[in-house]
């Protein structure tokens, strides 16, 4: 049977185990929060895209022609083409050997609410490389003119058909980018009704 001195003893041990307890679990706690580190990381991801032939066209609000150069013969009307933008980011070695691809562009009727519509056979452009090509194998296409004559000197059947604006047949030959733009010209007979009309210039992009 234990005595009082026992006693004593066991609660005095216990008080100092649970004391040494709870103390070593506090030194544990701050020393993991004390030792947290962080590690930046970083990665460079290089883009592996496949490279393509693709045309842009510059932000634009569309194309307002101004009469300018109307003469005894006909009504005249001008403006250009907002610049458009070839761009060829295939490694030269994928494109294939006697490979071309060319812009073209077609337009539609120029329409207005109770008017007989003018034709796009009217409708002229001038096209102009803005980039220069160093090889020459990119080339911007001949004028065409109205089938009323506009003193561009080019062939006199309008935007009517598919006519060229950007071209190559060399395809890979040259880098690029390559920005082409067009001086456009309406040119009407003289009496044309007068009113607000309206046509969609459609360019498309074709490779072969």
């Amino acid at each position: 049977m234990m005595n009082r001195h026992t006693t004593r003893r066991i609660a005095a041990a216990a008080a100092t185990l649970a004391v040494a307890t709870v103390g070593g679990l506090a030194t544990t706690a701050m020393a993991a929060e004390g030792d947290d580190t962080g590690v930046g990381l970083s990665v460079t991801i290089e883009d592996n895209t496949p490279g393509a032939l693709s045309m842009s066209v510059a932000p634009n609000d569309g194309v307002v022609l101004a009469e300018e150069g109307s003469d005894a013969e006909a009504r005249q009307f001008v403006g250009s083409l907002p610049t458009v933008t070839v761009a060829d980011t295939r490694d030269a070695e994928d494109v294939p050997e006697g490979s071309y691809w060319a812009v073209v562009g077609q337009a539609s009727e120029f329409t207005a609410e109770g008017r007989e519509p003018i034709g796009p056979e009217y409708l002229g452009w001038a096209p102009r490389l803005l980039t220069p090509s160093p090889s020459g194998d990119v080339a911007a296409g001949e004028p065409v003119s109205s089938v009323l004559p506009d003193g561009s000197g080019g062939a006199a059947v309008g935007l009517e058909g598919q006519e060229l604006l950007l071209s190559t047949w060399a395809a890979g030959s040259e880098a690029g980018p390559w920005d082409v733009t067009a001086d456009l010209t309406l040119r009407t007979p003289a009496d044309v009704p007068h009113g607000e009309y309206s046509s969609v210039l459609t360019l498309s992009l074709f490779e072969g």
